[in-house]
């Protein structure tokens, strides 16, 4: 639990952020000529999909206030001059209440991590062994991260 200074008072409090995740899709190419998916089409399944996700299987010190996936899904053309391909980005985003600072890291160590926004509150005093809890917790998930990528390579 984080403590927060309410006029010189402490009090136990939550972190709240809004964070944006945006979800890369490919064109999916169906049997024969029937069957296949714009890139558009995939990237909005894989954000409804992901948003279920989020609202069904709960995390550890996060309560998710708000799902939005309002948001217009944008293309962005990939590849060099010769294989030039149209990737589909579906964004997502995410208000969500966190009893500490680690429990959002899972959140920003995903590929999909675009953006974050702290709602409140608006200052936040760390003592030595909060920082070094939270170091060390950043520092684990970017070694399970590396490991994750060395099992792919």
């Amino acid at each position: 639990m984080l403590k927060v200074r309410i006029n010189n008072e402490l009090v136990n409090g939550k972190l709240r952020f809004k964070v944006r995740l945006d979800f890369r899709a490919e064109e999916k190419s169906g049997r024969f000529l029937f069957g296949g998916k714009s890139s558009e089409a995939m990237a909005e399944e894989v954000r409804e999909q992901q948003a279920s996700l989020l609202k069904n299987v709960p995390i550890q010190g996060i309560t998710f206030e708000e799902i939005d996936t309002s948001m217009d899904i944008y293309l962005v053309n990939e590849g060099d001059q010769r294989r030039k391909k149209e990737v589909a980005y579906a964004p997502l985003i995410v208000t969500l209440v966190a009893d500490n600072i680690e429990d959002v890291f899972p959140l920003l160590f995903r590929p999909e991590f675009k953006k974050i926004e702290v709602l409140g509150p608006e200052n936040i005093n760390l003592d030595g062994l909060e920082l070094e809890r939270m170091l060390y917790s950043i520092f684990k998930k970017y070694r399970e991260q590396m490991a994750r990528l060395d099992d792919l390579a």
